[in-house]
């Protein structure tokens, strides 16, 4: 699987034709899925109004409003309680995923729990993750960015990349996410970490790691 992981969707020329190169065919082409889950567990989102903006695609961050061929909603909350066959074969024809932010262990609970978790590395489609979406990868996401609380505790993701993320770096809107923050967080982490501004996007395909940016972003070593 290739990952385009951002902090606020495809907001600049960059990133968009970087994702355009991941799908190796214009968006007019490509089919796509769009994953509202994490959006359920943040208590500054939550369901309704800002879920339908994202499924709708008029949300303020492009992602289902790119002109895809075709877009569809995939639940996860929903897939435990069906079987399969009514999903997995879905998945693995769709050109793109899209998922979007919220809380990323609130997601990454759902992921594992619908079993998509065992199936994203097996498939040749690009994940586009849009903040909570993009930590979700990620082995974890540190104390500073735990909200909903998982039933193991901990702050541990998926970790189908092997870096952690910062989103949403110096953004107007949350005063706390300065570089001086970004730092500590940092200083938490086991491992490579990135502060990513809401113009930045991370592409990774075969584990090589791209930054892809119009903005302001930070690499920290461990």
């Amino acid at each position: 699987m290739k990952f385009l992981l951002t902090s606020a969707g495809i907001n600049n020329k960059s990133i968009h034709d970087a994702l355009v190169d991941m799908l190796g065919k214009p968006i007019a082409d490509s089919t796509a899925l769009c994953i509202p889950t994490a959006m359920y567990g943040h208590p500054w989102v939550g369901p309704g109004v800002k879920a339908w903006q994202f499924i709708s695609g008029k949300s303020e961050n492009p992602m289902v409003d790119l002109g895809w061929k075709s877009v569809g909603v995939l639940e996860l909350t929903a897939l435990p309680s069906i079987d399969e066959n009514r999903w997995i074969q879905l998945v693995q024809e769709t050109d793109v995923l899209l998922v979007s932010g919220g809380d990323a262990l609130y997601l990454c609970h759902w992921m594992r729990q619908s079993r998509l978790a065992d199936l994203l590395p097996s498939l040749n489609s690009v994940y586009v993750g849009m903040s909570a979406g993009s930590m979700v990868m990620t082995p974890n996401i540190g104390e500073y960015f735990v909200g909903w609380t998982s039933p193991g505790g901990g702050d541990e993701t998926l970790g189908l990349v092997d870096f952690s993320i910062f989103p949403h770096l110096d953004h107007e809107m949350l005063p706390g996410n300065t570089m001086a923050a970004a730092e500590r967080w940092a200083a938490g982490m086991q491992g490579p970490a990135y502060a990513i501004d809401d113009q930045t996007a991370i592409k990774v395909i075969d584990g090589a790691v791209e930054v892809v940016s119009e903005g302001h972003w930070k690499l920290f070593s461990p």
